[in-house]
């Protein structure tokens, strides 16, 4: 066994089923060549069998949709979803996935609104998320929108959102809103940067979190979370938060 062979060893043993307490990863990019995420299904199968050593064995697939930069529709993430199955399916690798995908707060998601093009997680959950630069003057009319049509809306990594940072009571009124929380792994760390992981500990600490999500895009990403769960015990660290993960999908 090489020097590297060891090391990788190692490093899987040590994060070996520490996530299985969460069920199912609903906010990653794991599906090959349709975003910012996997560009290969090479690359996809590295993020599979990561998730398979932290313990997860079943995903939601969340590739981007944004207007003008991935102009995915439900039938481009099923056609990626399907062929990463049948790779799977062909090499004997027991993991399931679904898909779904992660919307930005646009013109063009009302657009998806309006002609029922929705491509929707599982029980009518949906994912949507808004740049890191700006908030959207849409966000409260969205989870309105969602809402009355029988939808959850779910905001991703809202921990990441910097001109929230300063303004806790923006988040609890997203909840008060019925909008539900989903957060990074990554953002208890610090990957993301001091400010992301003191707004996450603010979020933890008051129970605001519904969900949990790696937001892998790429092997960087994987080898990082294994560090994070190496580190930390975030069933432990989440234990005020109704983490939904395993009941929800």
């Amino acid at each position: 066994m090489s020097l590297w062979d060891k090391i990788f060893k190692k490093d899987k043993e040590k994060v070996k089923g520490k996530l299985a307490w969460l069920g199912c990863d609903m906010h990653n990019h794991v599906l090959p060549g349709i975003d910012d995420g996997a560009k290969t299904i090479a690359d996809s199968l590295v993020l599979i069998q990561g998730l398979k050593d932290l313990g997860i064995d079943r995903c939601i697939a969340t590739p981007h949709i944004i207007t003008g930069l991935y102009d995915n529709t439900a039938e481009d993430i099923a056609a990626a979803s399907n062929k990463l199955i049948k790779e799977l399916g062909g090499r004997g690798i027991e993991f399931s996935i679904g898909h779904s995908a992660e919307y930005m707060i646009d013109d063009g998601f009302l657009n998806i609104l309006d002609h029922n093009r929705l491509c929707a997680l599982p029980n009518k959950y949906v994912l949507i998320e808004m740049s890191y630069l700006a908030e959207s003057n849409m966000l409260l009319e969205v989870i309105y929108r969602l809402q009355s049509e029988g939808y959850f809306p779910v905001l991703a990594h809202p921990e990441r959102y910097n001109y929230y940072h300063q303004d806790f009571n923006q988040y609890k009124l997203i909840k008060e809103m019925g909008c539900l929380l989903q957060l990074n792994v990554l953002a208890i760390s610090g990957y993301y940067g001091s400010q992301v992981k003191l707004a996450a500990s603010r979020l933890i600490k008051e129970g605001m979190y519904d969900f949990v999500g790696t937001d892998m895009h790429h092997e960087r990403h994987l080898h990082a979370i294994k560090g994070v769960v190496d580190r930390y015990d975030i069933e432990a660290l989440l234990k005020h938060n109704p983490i939904k993960n395993a009941t929800a999908f």
